[in-house]
């Protein structure tokens, strides 16, 4: 035992090395200093390295004296952990097998039937994408034949062999927006998805959905341009008036219905093709009314029947201005039910906004005052029998003009307004255009001078 001890002694200091805080250049340096001079010029490395060398040899050989010593051990030690791992991995392999055979069972039995139910699940779903393509293309075919037979309805009544079916028009737009409400709904799931590529559905879209569009948005600007009440020549019956009335309400709800609405807020959207084809109407009766009231000035024997005439047109702005406050707007299948509940959603609201004028009546006076204050002072500056003319009846002219906005401002005998009210008095009618009178007769009178 005590021979065991003293082998087991060494001059190797091993605490010092297996210290963590063991630096080499700093045990270097202090081996150095220990065996040389400070002061001495060329250090002596040999001593130094010798000492390292015997320490490195002493270890090396109680190295091999404790693999000598404990190999007995050592073996006995790996041979049990040899065997160990032998078992383990037998009963890993057993393990292994069992699970690739239980994987290739569930491969067979789940993986591949969930493959072939794949196949069959992509198969079903194709053939429900294409079920209900076709169905959308059917639908759309049905409505274009609709379409066409209602379009024909409206253009064989317009051939004379019957009485014109206004009403078609109507139900033409309600056809149109049923095509819209499907071919503009493209995105995935929604019922257009896919339509754009099938040829069928574009060759309707060019052939018979476009063109009948056209047509019908051009009958409808065409009916409101020739809506006229008769009140010049006061023959029209009540039943002519009717039907010009039932002509313009079918001719006003079908331009609101088909009004484009894409790239608009639904709470900005406004009825453009109706706002358009109604300016339109407005513009050429100004127009028509300036142009001969101007030339009448001028020549004044034919200013009674032309300004008969501009209360004539006045009066059929005031009937169109009745008939439209009269017809609610109609509920548009594209837009939010919200649009259409205020008790004010009717066809005169957006056109009293977009003209920024609280009567239709008065939008025309006034408009039309301000463009026959030139043509009278034209008159005026060019001299000659016609100004001197003016001039001297210029009493009698104002006095004509006065009458004639007040009764192009009343509405016409065959148009009622409110059912069961008594007729007013001459008064009560002058009383309320008194401004429109003042404008009218100020753009002719107030620009003659003296």
């Amino acid at each position: 035992m005590a021979t065991n001890e003293e082998e087991d002694v060494s001059y190797v200091d091993y605490e010092a090395f297996l210290d963590p805080s063991f630096s080499s250049s700093s045990f270097a340096n202090s081996l150095v200093l220990a065996t040389n001079n400070p002061n001495d010029t060329p250090l002596d490395l040999s001593t130094p390295l010798s000492k390292v060398l015997f320490d490195t040899q002493e270890i090396d050989s109680h190295i091999d004296l404790l693999t000598t010593r404990s190999a007995i051990p050592l073996l006995t030690h790996t041979k049990k952990q040899t065997d160990a791992s032998g078992r383990i991995i037998s009963e890993i392999d057993n393990q292994v097998k069992s699970l690739n055979e239980s994987y290739k069972q569930l491969e067979k039995e789940v993986i591949q039937k969930h493959a072939e139910a794949d196949e069959v699940r992509q198969v079903a779903a194709r053939l429900w994408e294409t079920l209900k393509l076709g169905r959308s293309v059917g639908r759309c075919l049905q409505l274009g034949r609709q379409l066409e037979i209602q379009h024909a309805e409206i253009t064989s009544a317009g051939s004379g062999t019957r009485k014109e079916d206004h009403r078609a028009l109507v139900r033409c737009a309600h056809t149109i927006l049923s095509l819209r409400e499907i071919i503009d709904k493209k995105a995935l799931g929604e019922e257009g998805h896919g339509l754009d590529r099938v040829n069928v559905i574009g060759s309707l879209q060019e052939s018979v959905i476009g063109p009948i569009e056209r047509s019908v948005r051009s009958t409808s600007e065409q009916m409101i341009r020739e809506f006229n009440v008769g009140s010049a020549s006061g023959t029209t019956t009540f039943a002519q008036s009717e039907e010009a009335k039932a002509r313009m309400i079918s001719a006003a709800v079908t331009l609101y219905l088909i009004s484009p609405i894409a790239g608009t807020k639904p709470d900005k959207w406004i009825p453009q093709l109706l706002l358009q084809a109604l300016e339109v109407y407005l513009r050429n009766a100004l127009q028509s009314s300036i142009a001969s009231l101007a030339r009448s000035l001028a020549t004044l024997p034919s200013l009674d029947r032309t300004l008969l005439e501009v209360s004539a047109r006045c009066q059929n702005i005031v009937a169109l201005e009745i008939i439209l406050a009269a017809t609610n707007a109609p509920a548009h299948p594209l837009l939010p039910a919200h649009k259409h509940t205020s008790d004010k959603s009717n066809l005169l609201q957006p056109l009293l906004a977009y003209l920024e004028t609280g009567s239709l009546a008065s939008y025309f006076w006034r408009t039309m005052a301000s463009s026959l204050s030139s043509r009278v002072q034209e008159i005026v500056n060019r001299g000659g029998v016609s100004a001197r003319t003016l001039k001297t009846n210029r009493n009698s002219v104002g006095e004509a003009v006065r009458e004639c906005v007040i009764r192009g401002s009343q509405p016409p005998s065959t148009i009622t307004t409110n059912k069961g009210k008594p007729q007013k008095g001459d008064s009560e009618k002058t009383s309320g255009w008194d401004r429109e009178v003042a404008v009218m007769v100020g753009s002719v009178i107030g620009n003659l001078g003296r």
